[in-house]
């Protein structure tokens, strides 16, 4: 797999991979409103130059801060190559944690980061409620039939 800094990605090429997950490039969570096409990252591109992995993250103090994570092939390693990455870089960067906040509908997301290592941190209750004020379009039932109200954040210490 290969990987690149997400700056030497066309920023065209970026927006539409947004576009195409997530319907637009802004993502609103309790810790800030976000467009993730201006973000940091990483991307995995295959070999016809198409981003089949992406992660955006922010610096926040001694920590990073995982924003968005899209993989178009799950079970192949691209999330988790990706999640490597951010742990590389956060030590680099002489960041001891990495964390990221998720909805309480995304089980898929909470099984993935805690066999990585994440565990809960905290529940934000109601956020997802607040965060339609900013973007309507998030939809009220989410994966599985269960009503997106909450956000779960976790975090990975660092050693």
């Amino acid at each position: 797999m290969e990987i690149y800094s997400a700056e030497n990605i066309p920023n065209k090429k970026i927006v539409k991979f947004f576009k195409s997950h997530w319907g637009s490039s802004e993502m609103v969570l309790s810790s800030g409103v976000y467009d993730c096409s201006k973000l940091d990252g990483f991307a995995i591109v295959n070999d016809k130059e198409e981003i089949i992995g992406l992660i955006t993250y922010i610096i926040k103090g001694k920590e990073i801060e995982i924003i968005s994570l899209d993989s178009i092939d799950e079970g192949k390693g691209i999330g988790t190559f990706l999640v490597q990455e951010i742990e590389k870089h956060a030590v680099k960067k002489t960041c001891n944690a990495v964390r990221l906040i998720t909805t309480n509908d995304n089980l898929s997301a909470l099984k993935f980061y805690q066999k990585r290592g994440f565990v809960l941190k905290n529940i934000i209750n109601n956020a997802v409620n607040k965060a339609r004020k900013l973007k309507p379009e998030i939809p009220l039932i989410g994966n599985n039939g269960i009503p997106i109200r909450d956000e779960i954040e976790l975090i990975k210490k660092l050693d």
